[in-house]
């Protein structure tokens, strides 16, 4: 004999959620299908199901918490058949899910009531009762059985990755690797479904695997719907003589000529060489004028006399000077 309530986990006072859930997640971590050839994971598989069974029954939870039935469902005192068939929760014993149920012939979920629910709330499927005509049951194999439930990951996607596209390598829970293809132009967050690599099923397909994309951020690079964003920074002297610089891009690195005369923030466009969607998206490389750090005395002191002969307000014509 067992206890239920010590089975599932929950307290005497727990209620008809509480149960649920506790059963939904043993039935998870226990199925025979998870754990094939496991012959102690069956037994306790078995076993949660009986108790939620009793448990999940308003009549027999109070039956049983009265001492009327034991954990078995057999009356107490008077040798009565459980309503299990013997004690079995399954009505004879239990095969891998793979190869169908032996025993009475039966669907070994159809006679638990709401269990058949969990049953198809947890392996993905929208119903796990009896379908077909003849007896036969929709847990076994043919065009009635439960579809496998789906199975979330996330991998995260480098910057370069997610604009250019490409192929990632991905590790699923049961080890085995699959090389997905990354989208050009994804963001963060981006599903990918992967068909048929979720969790075996019960007779039926098993469910899909759902990669959610993280992607990673660029040192220097930013994005804007298509277009990459680049702070580049010129030297006074490349700003005021205009020079021709070497500048990076997704694909590689270009040279770009500077105009003589340009200011912090003047941009230049690059083309097709943002994200490769399509159309592909541009490159805007916006200038930022450093000075050498430490200033040069020479040239603090050559800017001191050129400014007292040179007065000019930068802040006028953006409205700062007003």
């Amino acid at each position: 004999m067992f206890d239920p309530y010590q089975t599932l986990g929950v307290s005497k006072s727990a209620s008809a959620g509480e149960i649920k859930s506790a059963y939904r997640k043993l039935a998870k971590k226990l199925h025979p299908d998870v754990n094939p050839g496991r012959r102690d994971i069956e037994q306790k598989f078995k076993d949660v199901t009986a108790a939620y069974d009793l448990l999940s029954d308003p009549v027999k939870r109070a039956q049983f918490d009265r001492g009327d039935i034991n954990s078995q469902g057999q009356a107490q005192g008077f040798g009565g058949e459980s309503p299990f068939g013997g004690g079995n929760p399954f009505g004879g014993s239990y095969r891998n899910a793979r190869s169908g149920f032996s025993g009475a012939g039966e669907d070994p979920f159809s006679a638990f009531g709401g269990m058949g629910d969990i049953f198809a709330e947890f392996m993905g499927a929208a119903n796990s009762r009896r379908r077909g005509s003849g007896g036969t049951s929709g847990m076994g194999g043919g065009s009635g059985g439960v579809r496998g439930s789906d199975v979330a990951y996330t991998t995260s996607v480098s910057f370069v990755e997610a604009c250019l596209g490409g192929k990632k390598r991905v590790t699923l829970t049961n080890d085995k690797t699959l090389d997905i293809t990354i989208p050009a132009g994804v963001e963060d967050g981006h599903k990918l479904r992967l068909k048929g690599q979720g969790l075996p099923g019960i007779g039926g397909a098993a469910g899909d695997a759902i990669v959610e994309l993280r992607i990673d951020s660029h040192p220097f690079f930013t994005r804007k719907d298509r277009d990459i964003i680049l702070d580049f920074p010129v030297s006074l002297p490349e700003a005021i003589l205009g020079a021709s610089v070497t500048v990076p891009t997704l694909n590689g690195s270009v040279s770009v000529k500077i105009p003589k005369g340009s200011n912090s923030g003047t941009s230049l466009r690059l083309k097709g060489k943002g994200v490769a969607s399509y159309p592909a998206g541009d490159l805007f490389v916006k200038l930022k004028i450093t000075l050498p750090d430490p200033v040069p005395q020479d040239l603090a002191d050559f800017i001191e006399k050129w400014a007292k002969k040179n007065s000019y307000d930068p802040r006028k014509k953006t409205g700062f000077g007003k």
